[in-house]
């Protein structure tokens, strides 16, 4: 199943919900992030989650950046990790032993 990271790449939060550098990972469930952030990030993490791509300046790409509809207090970038196979996890498995 493919995976969106999410980083923060800047933060003045009023409620100290959010530090530059955090992450998450997002599968199928909500991420621990603010509502109103997660409000504005959800439509492109599902459009990546699906296979889309989304326009990034004059290119198309599976990441974004956006900022918090509180005055753009919070930066996030959204990035589609790549998909292992399972043919890969596997052979991983045998190096790390």
């Amino acid at each position: 199943m493919p995976k969106v990271k999410l980083t923060i790449t800047e933060s003045r939060c009023r409620s100290g919900c959010h530090k530059t550098g955090d992450t998450f990972l997002v599968e199928d469930l909500c991420p621990p992030i603010c509502h109103e952030l997660w409000n504005c990030a959800y439509p492109m993490v599902y459009a990546l989650l699906n296979g889309g791509t989304l326009d990034y300046g004059s290119d198309k790409t599976p990441a974004f950046d956006l900022k918090c509809p509180d005055g753009g207090r919070v930066t996030l970038h959204g990035e589609l990790l790549a998909e292992q196979s399972p043919q890969t996890k596997e052979s991983r498995k045998r190096q790390d032993k």
